[in-house]
């Protein structure tokens, strides 16, 4: 399909507290989206505990795999945020103070009212593995990293949002990936599933999802049709709906209410 094209990418989510369930993830649909309208295919996510064997091995592994890895979690200053120094073993390079970042958190903490002592746990913060790139921090000042096709991003929603739109102008990707949905109530997959086949083979470029859904009133089935022709993807969607019909839905176009 037309996606595979595109550069690709993977997902590492670090964090006991999002294994544990405490935390529910809020950052893989942010970057799924943002990457799609890149350009960039996201083709796996991982949710890893902090743990350094596990990190190292899981890094070296999909840096490999991908054009980009992105990591979001386990760069602030405590003792269980060891994201950097894992990235680093990874690379085979020392975790060292980077110098721009240790002088901008240096001089904030410095500079704070009252002022802030820079002390090893936030020194933490500006050590980084040799040879890494900053990633800025517009809200909270303590840059993430680039390093060879690893970005590493904070866990924090929105700090890692910004940090990724701080990044984003440096990431190359391919043509958007754009999509459409349609949805009908009260059909089920295993009604449609070999029509959807037969659209699929119909359409090899444009790939092809179904997704049921249940709530109260009934249920029924999504059915999303992406890739990087709009065109294409347009007139599959519109296969698609023709299809439902013929089985007796009643497509709308969008995700269900």
């Amino acid at each position: 399909m037309t996606t595979t094209a595109n550069p690709t990418a993977c997902v590492l989510i670090i964090g006991n507290e999002v294994l544990s369930g405490r935390t529910q993830d809020a950052n893989l649909q942010y970057l799924a989206r943002r990457l799609g309208e890149i350009g960039i295919a996201l083709r796996e996510a991982r949710v890893l505990p902090d743990d350094r064997a596990a990190i190292v091995a899981a890094v070296s592994e999909v840096r490999a795999r991908y054009d980009h890895v992105f990591t979001t979690g386990g760069i602030g200053p405590t003792h269980d945020d060891i994201t950097s120094e894992c990235i680093a073993e990874a690379f085979g390079v020392p975790w060292e103070p980077h110098p721009a970042a240790w002088a901008l958190l240096e001089n904030y903490y410095r500079h704070r009212n009252p002022p802030g002592d820079f002390n090893p746990a936030r020194q933490r913060m500006a050590t980084m593995p040799r040879g890494a790139t900053l990633i800025e921090n517009p809200v909270s000042l303590a840059p993430g990293f680039t390093i060879g096709n690893v970005h590493v991003l904070a866990g924090v929603p929105r700090v890692m949002q910004a940090m990724f739109e701080s990044l984003a102008p440096r990431l190359r990707g391919g043509p958007p990936i754009v999509s459409r949905t349609v949805h009908a109530d009260g059909l089920m997959e295993g009604r449609i599933a070999e029509g959807l086949a037969d659209i699929q083979q119909r359409w090899p470029a444009v790939e092809i999802g179904s997704y049921p859904y249940y709530r109260p009133a009934g249920g029924g089935v999504a059915v999303v049709a992406k890739g990087t022709d709009p065109e294409q993807v347009r007139a599959a969607a519109h296969d698609v709906a023709a299809f439902l019909r013929a089985c007796g839905g009643h497509p709308v176009e969008g995700e269900p209410a």
